[in-house]
């Protein structure tokens, strides 16, 4: 009985992947590619800073990269999209905002030098940066349907 629920849990597992595989356009560059490849020169850069104020401005320059990236994948998926989704997309883009306006404060309030030092700046310009990621993958993974 085990190895047949093995196999039909592999069998569905095989299906549902290629399914998943199947929504995406093969025509459509490679956006998340691209964005690594692109972030590379930031990453490195955060990686080498030496001090408070180099992490900090390393961190700012990649946060400003990804907002850019952002409005980029935004807009080129409001294109590919008919008047009701976009309006729907519009909606949605907007909830996002102001859900990273609460993120980006709560990091800022709550890692500050008094609760957790001199790394303050690094956690909060991480987390600042995933939240920006995380949407920006989000948008390019919609984009890669079109």
């Amino acid at each position: 009985m085990k190895p047949l629920l093995i196999f039909i849990i592999a069998l569905k597992l095989t299906f549902t992947s290629t399914l998943v595989f199947a929504l995406d356009n093969p025509d459509s560059p490679d956006l998340l590619s691209e964005l690594e490849l692109n972030s590379k020169k930031y990453l490195d850069s955060i990686d080498r800073a030496d001090g408070y104020r180099a992490s900090i401005i390393a961190y700012d320059d990649y946060q400003g990269f990804l907002d850019k990236e952002l409005n980029k994948a935004y807009e080129i998926l409001m294109k590919s999209l008919s008047k009701n989704e976009a309006k729907m997309l519009e909606r949605s883009q907007n909830s996002w905002l102001k859900h990273r306006e609460l993120e980006f404060e709560f990091i800022n309030k709550n890692w500050t030098r008094e609760n957790f030092g001199s790394s303050s700046s690094l956690s909060r310009g991480s987390y600042k940066c995933s939240v920006l990621k995380s949407r920006l993958i989000q948008l390019l993974n919609y984009n890669k349907n079109y």
